[in-house]
């Protein structure tokens, strides 16, 4: 019998996959869902299992809850992933669960991984076997199915929505794992809170990152595991990068600012620091779409195509290759013309509505469907621009009757702005000459 202090070897099956829960009550998460007279556990108790959508973010169990309904159903389980497979392998899936309802009376859960990468012919295929009742579909996907899966399929499908582990709840999964690999090795609260913050909420990523950790301290003899022994055998992966704390906001701010700044080699530094340390890709394509927005502006107007088309690839092509769009969406944005005129006059725009009064739209403003608001003066007097030279109502008024035209935009003379600036400028000067 071996010792508990006993080098341990790693098994060939990944921990990950070896704590996968095996009924409904170990399931760790999902509480709104799994919790007693909660949606998903009502369908389970009952037996009568829809087909349905899982929408999560990466390991918060969408494949372990789509191997337990199927277990649950007592019904045939048919894996697919959407990144590999056709539709010949939906075909075949199909053929399939047509043979073991003929053979064995039971019917089949096809499960589609990562549904959202099918295109519209591909999620068709399976339609009519949805709906005569031959399979039960379940997808999992990380993206919006309102965006991502055809209306159709949408229509005959509930979608659950899965929440990111807790660190409570990924607390718990770590001390399965020590249990699992190494029960006589302790953690310090310190090491604890490291991992859980780099977990962020994937119980998958956590269970990886914690399997190498415990198999290291067991070959290295240890009793307890320190944040010195956590620094030098999990470095490479760790980088001071705790995502949601201190160092995480830190380089964020670096990264804008190097933006804003116009150095393209100190915003690159920063951003392959924050992939490298784990930041979630996605989450840096919206920060920089809002940097193109808020520190360029209408300077460069391509700069927001170019960030938004960057997110875009990252969200087809996924890492590492979508890491090269945010890249270059970066340079550009550093060495882009830069303007926060729009962002300001936003900003000014919305504080001054929020303490000025309601004021009414002037009569001329007004739309006149109707022969009762046309009687009322809706809409007389209304200046059609396109009928005046320059397709511009010289002296016209905008603003409420009671409110003097306020200046809310001043643009820059940088880039495009430059000629918007000047475009202003003209467009006053007539109504000044319009106005005597």
């Amino acid at each position: 019998m071996s010792s508990l202090f006993e080098p341990q070897t790693p098994s060939s099956v990944p921990l990950a996959e070896q704590l996968r829960p095996k009924t409904l009550n170990e399931v760790v998460g999902q509480t709104h869902l799994l919790g007693e007279g909660k949606p998903l556990r009502r369908a389970f108790e009952s037996g009568k299992l829809p087909s349905m959508i899982l929408w999560g973010p990466p390991g918060v169990g969408k494949t372990t809850l789509a191997r337990l309904i199927a277990l649950t159903a007592e019904a045939e389980f048919v894996p697919l992933s959407a990144v590999l497979s056709g539709i010949k392998d939906i075909r075949e899936a199909v053929e399939r669960a047509e043979h073991t309802l003929q053979q064995t009376g039971r019917n089949t859960i096809l499960f589609v991984d990562e549904v959202h990468r099918f295109n519209k012919g591909q999620q068709d295929a399976f339609l009519p076997y949805v709906e005569s009742g031959l399979i039960t579909f379940i997808g999992a996907t990380t993206e919006n199915p309102s965006f991502e899966v055809n209306s159709a399929l949408l229509s005959r499908a509930q979608v659950f929505v899965l929440n990111a582990l807790t660190e409570a709840e990924l607390a718990q999964l770590l001390e399965r794992a020590r249990l699992k690999v190494a029960p006589a090795v302790s953690f310090d609260e310190a090491v604890i809170e490291q991992v859980l913050a780099y977990a962020d909420g994937d119980a998958r990523r956590l269970l990886n990152f914690a399997e190498g950790l415990l198999y290291g301290a067991v070959s290295a003899g240890l009793q307890q595991i320190d944040e010195a022994f956590l620094q030098s055998t999990m470095a490479s992966k760790l980088r001071r990068f705790d995502k949601g704390g201190e160092a995480f906001y830190d380089q964020i701010s670096a990264l804008h600012k190097s933006v804003r700044g116009s150095n393209p080699d100190a915003a690159l530094y920063w951003l392959m620091r924050m992939l490298d340390g784990g930041a979630e890709p996605l989450y840096l394509a919206r920060r920089i779409i809002r940097m193109a927005w808020e520190d360029i502006g209408l300077a460069d107007p391509r700069a927001m195509q170019i960030a938004n088309d960057a997110a875009l690839t990252f969200e087809r092509l996924g890492s590492p290759e979508g890491e090269l769009a945010l890249a270059q969406a970066v340079i550009y944005l550093a060495v882009a013309a830069k303007s926060n005129a729009g962002y300001m006059a936003y900003n000014q725009a919305k504080a001054f509505v929020a303490q000025d009064k309601s004021r009414l739209v002037p009569l001329h403003l007004r739309n006149a469907p109707t022969k009762l608001m046309k009687a009322l003066d809706y809409g007389k007097e209304y200046r059609y621009a396109h009928d005046e030279p320059d397709a511009y109502a010289a002296g016209e008024q905008y603003f409420p009757d009671d409110l003097e035209p306020q200046a809310f935009y001043q643009p820059t003379p940088r880039g495009l702005e430059g000629k918007i600036s000047e475009k202003l400028q003209h467009l006053k000067a007539l109504d000044k000459k319009a106005k005597k």
